[in-house]
Parts: structure tokens; C-alpha cells; sequence
């Protein structure tokens, strides 16, 4: 049976969505109905509930994708599946192909270790409620760091905590005391062990993490390999990443070098040496990082938030690790699965041209304003023309304003958003928050700015003398 789609739209977007829809060629059959609204973005579930009467066969029906409402309960009503579509009508080729091929971003492989570097500084209630900050930001093992000659008498006591707590966890010492100790605390891995310092992984039960007794040399770390595969004990690898300029590149070389010679053995990498101590947006490089950990099975990464600028690197390994899975699942590229890690920039941050603007601003005939960009810059418009500019200072000349200021301040808003999303090449949504992917922390506090965007005032230009 051959799918057929209801798509409802308003009396703007109906010649757009049925030119886009033609041009798809779908393998569906389609209905397109405008809903008797001018912006197909003021419809809400309720509304469409009240007016349509007439599915007209329909196996789904696909609304504008800022439609607000209970779809549930719309589905329920209308006896047919009712979904948001894209924002962007523009967008429409874009969500069918993501359709057809959804990703499960559920899954990953790669184990991430989120180190509390200023452990011996902290309490136990400290350390918890670090702990589960990471572990909300995808943390799978919280990594209790010691400092070289920092007393920390309460070691034992918080891998103790942690674990009562439900968290995995591991100990990252020089200190052999400090990897005896911990390990008998019950934590489950301990970094860093090499061939002079095995001998403690005989102390205890915790998996260990082995490095080359010699920095950069794989080889000192073959005959650790062997001893601790002749006693079937698990372990890690990790070759050691470097910084930039100070043997990255050889580095990354080293990893490679490892997984030829050992392609079953599992590998850990410390991602900090990168996001911390490289003054560069964390998103990409995390990225990047985790697509090398995907290529070469590496399982397990270190990763840390001390630097300010860094302070989402937990967050932003996470969706790195469950996109690069994804896209190895379909044997294809990064691209398409989600645009969490897209910080800056946008998949297409411009999807209407300037002459598409000026066709849509011709058939505006009300005084409230839009605010749309393109390539050439901003667009401003209402009943009474349009104005381009790349400098939103420019419009002031030539806009009318509500006297109590409250739809000045709407407009000084949304001309700032949509500067920064032109600068950089953002998507800019009129009424929209900027997405800033997963560089901004869910959950934080947003403003509706509806509340300052007066409908059908009396509009004057503001007097900014005083």
C-alpha cells in the first residue's frame, strides 16, 4: 500500500511547499491543504483539530514543524498520525532522508572516563556531586585524579562513596600507595601501570591501564601485554596522545602502529591533551578524536573539563561517540545523523535567497514586522517594504516602533540574534532561540519572548536621544 500524506500549511508557504514536494518526486502520494491561516506557524494542534474535517485518506499527516500542541491527542482525534515537520519548509528533502534512514543514537562503544582532576582538593560530597554532573553529561566511569604530593587522606573513603553510589569508577595515581589503596576501595580500573609497577595489579581485583615504560616506545609495553594475557587478566592500552607541536602527529601515528599489531586488544585514549591544551572550539576536536576512536576500535577515552573553555567537553564526547557509532552502523560518513556537535555553524544556514524574501514580503499586508536573512545579510519587512542591511543599526532609520518600548526591545533582540546568525552562519528562526547544539547546557534558564512583542500597536519611532 502506498503511503499517502497530508500535508497542512498556510497561505504563505502552499505555492513553496507545493513546488518543493513536486521537485522530490516522492514515492509517496501527497494532499496539501492550506488551513485557511496566512502563517502556516500560528496553527496549533487545537486549531487544526477544530477546522479539519476532511483527512482525505491520509496514513499521516505532517504539520509545520513550530506548531505548537498535544499531537497525542490530535493523532487520537483525527484516527491518523499526525507529526511535526521541519521548521524550514526548505528543509522537506532533508527530514524524508533523515526518515529513511534514522539513526539509534541510544548506542555507543566508546566508554568515556571524566576525570575529577582536583580530587584531594575536594570533600566526598564534593566529589559526588561532581560525579554526577559528568555522569549527566554521559560520564560512564568517574576518575578519581591524585596530585603528585598532595596529601589525599580521603581516597579510600570517596571511591567507597562513589561505588555505594552506583558509579563505575577509576583511579588515576603515580603514587603505587595510591593504586594499592584504591584498588582494595573497590575501584574498578587503575591508571597508569606499566612493566615496573604490574606488580600491584596482583594486589587487586581492578582492571589496569597500561602505558609504555618508555614514552612513545610500543615496544616496552609488549612483554606487560604478554604477562597479563598468560594470567587472563583484562586490561587497557593506552599508546599516550600528545599535544600539538609536542608529538601529536606522532602520536596518532602510535595508535595506529598499536591497533596493526594488536587488533583485538583494547585501547584507551586521553582526549585532554587535545580539548585542553588546544584554544579551539572543543566540539570539532572532539569530534574529530572520536572518529579516529571509531576507525580503530579504541573503546575507552580520558577525558576532562578544567580549562573554561573546555567546560563541555564531557557532554560533547558524548554525542560524538553515539554519531560516530551511528554513522559506522550505515558504513557511511558523519554527516546527517544529528547536528548536535554543529556549535557555530548550521547544515544550511541560509534556505531562502534574497529573491524569495522580497517575493514573500510582497504579499505581507499587516505592520507587524519580519525578520528573515540571507546570504546579502538581514532582511526586515511588513505591509509597508522591505529593508536589506548587514548592520542592524542601519534599520533604525526606517523602522516604526510601539511607543512603550516593548516592541522596540522585541526587535533589538531579534536583530541581534539574527546578526550573530548571519555572521556566523547560523539557521535564524524569527521567535527562535539560536541552536547552539550541545555547547549549551540543557535545561538552562530561556525567556519567551513573546512576552515583549506587542501585536497590532500603534507603532513610532523610538526617541534613543536621552
Amino acid at each position: 500500500m502506498t503511503e499517502h500524506i497530508l500535508f497542512l500549511t498556510g497561505k504563505l508557504a502552499e505555492k513553496q511547499l507545493r513546488q518543493i514536494l513536486a521537485n522530490m518526486e516522492p514515492e509517496f502520494s501527497y494532499t496539501v491543504l492550506e488551513m485557511g491561516i496566512k502563517v502556516a506557524a500560528l496553527m496549533n494542534a487545537d486549531m487544526i483539530g477544530r477546522r479539519l474535517k476532511d483527512t482525505h485518506g491520509a496514513t499521516r499527516i505532517i504539520i509545520p514543524g513550530r506548531c505548537p500542541g498535544d499531537l497525542a491527542a490530535l493523532s487520537t482525534q483525527l484516527g491518523v498520525p499526525v507529526e511535526r515537520g521541519p521548521e524550514e519548509v526548505k528543509d522537506l528533502p532533508l527530514y524524508f532522508g533523515k526518515k529513511i534512514k534514522q539513526s539509534d543514537l541510544s548506542q555507543y562503544k566508546t566508554k568515556i572516563f571524566a576525570e575529577v582532576v582536583e580530587a584531594p582538593f575536594l570533600s566526598v560530597a564534593e566529589i559526588l556531586e561532581r560525579a554526577e554532573y559528568y555522569r549527566s553529561n554521559g560520564a560512564d566511569v568517574i576518575d578519581i585524579g591524585c596530585q603528585p604530593g598532595r596529601p589525599f587522606p580521603h581516597l579510600t573513603e570517596s571511591i567507597q562513596a562513589l561505588k555505594q553510589a552506583g558509579y563505575t569508577v577509576s583511579l588515576d595515581s603515580l603514587e603505587s600507595d595510591d593504586l594499592i589503596a584504591g584498588g582494595k576501595a573497590g575501584a574498578d580500573y587503575l591508571l597508569s601501570l606499566n612493566s615496573k609497577s604490574l606488580w600491584i595489579a596482583d594486589e587487586v581485583a581492578s582492571t589496569p591501564i597500561i602505558i609504555p615504560d618508555v614514552h612513545g616506545d610500543l615496544d616496552s609495553v609488549e612483554d606487560t601485554i604478554r604477562q597479563l594475557q598468560a594470567k587472563n587478566r583484562a586490561f587497557v592500552v593506552d599508546p599516550i596522545l600528545d599535544p600539538i607541536h609536542f608529538g601529536f602527529s606522532e602520536s596518532l601515528a602510535r595508535y595506529n602502529t598499536f591497533r596493526e599489531r594488536h587488533p583485538e586488544i583494547e585501547m584507551m585514549m586521553g582526549v585532554g591533551n587535545l580539548t585542553e591544551l588546544t584554544h579551539a572550539d572543543t566540539s570539532g576536536i572532539n569530534t574529530l578524536l572520536l572518529g579516529i576512536c571509531s576507525e580503530l576500535n579504541i573503546n575507552h577515552i580520558l577525558a576532562t573539563e578544567v580549562s573554561p573553555h573546555a567546560h563541555r567537553a564531557i557532554r560533547e564526547a558524548d554525542r560524538a561517540r553515539r554519531i560516530m557509532y551511528a554513522a559506522a552502523q550505515h558504513n557511511g560518513l558523519p554527516k546527517h545523523v544529528a547536528d548536535d556537535l554543529l556549535t557555530v555553524h548550521d547544515i544550511n544556514p541560509f534556505p531562502y535567497s534574497r529573491e524569495e524574501i522580497e517575493a514573500l514580503a510582497a504579499e505581507i499586508k499587516d505592520p507587524s514586522y519580519r525578520i528573515q536573512i540571507s546570504r546579502d545579510g538581514l532582511h526586515v519587512f511588513n505591509r509597508d517594504g522591505l529593508h536589506t542591511a548587514q548592520d542592524p543599526f542601519e534599520f533604525y532609520p526606517h523602522l516604526q516602533v510601539a511607543s512603550d518600548g516593548g516592541h522596540a526591545f522585541y526587535l533589538g533582540v531579534e536583530l541581534a540574534r539574527a546578526e550573530i546568525a548571519w555572521q556566523l552562519g547560523k539557521r535564524y528562526a524569527q521567535d527562535q532561540r539560536l541552536n547552539w547544539g550541545c555547547a549549551v547546557q540543557a535545561g538552562e534558564t530561556k525567556i519567551d519572548l513573546h512576552d515583549f512583542k506587542p501585536i497590532g500597536t500603534t507603532q513610532k519611532k523610538p526617541d534613543f536621544s536621552e
